[in-house]
């Protein structure tokens, strides 16, 4: 990795938004690194394991939404 790049790394919390055989995820508040330029996000490994353990082990969530969904006609 060059320096500029790393430069451009935040340690921030985002939401992580995951969709699972047409079932959507929404994990809020996880600890990733994120590109200031582009906004792509990082996560270390154990990050990743806790957001798989989250899924796989479905306790009851934190709070639901109910969201719009669209289709897109070119």
């Amino acid at each position: 990795m060059n320096t500029n790049y790393q430069e451009n790394l935040k340690d921030t919390l985002v939401t992580y938004t995951l969709e699972i055989n047409g079932q959507f995820y929404i994990i809020e508040n996880v600890p990733a690194r994120v590109n200031t330029e582009t906004g792509e996000q990082y996560f270390s490994p154990e990050t990743a394991e806790q957001i798989q353990k989250i899924i796989r082990e479905k306790k009851q969530p934190h709070h639901f939404i109910q969201t719009p969904v669209y289709d897109f006609v070119a």
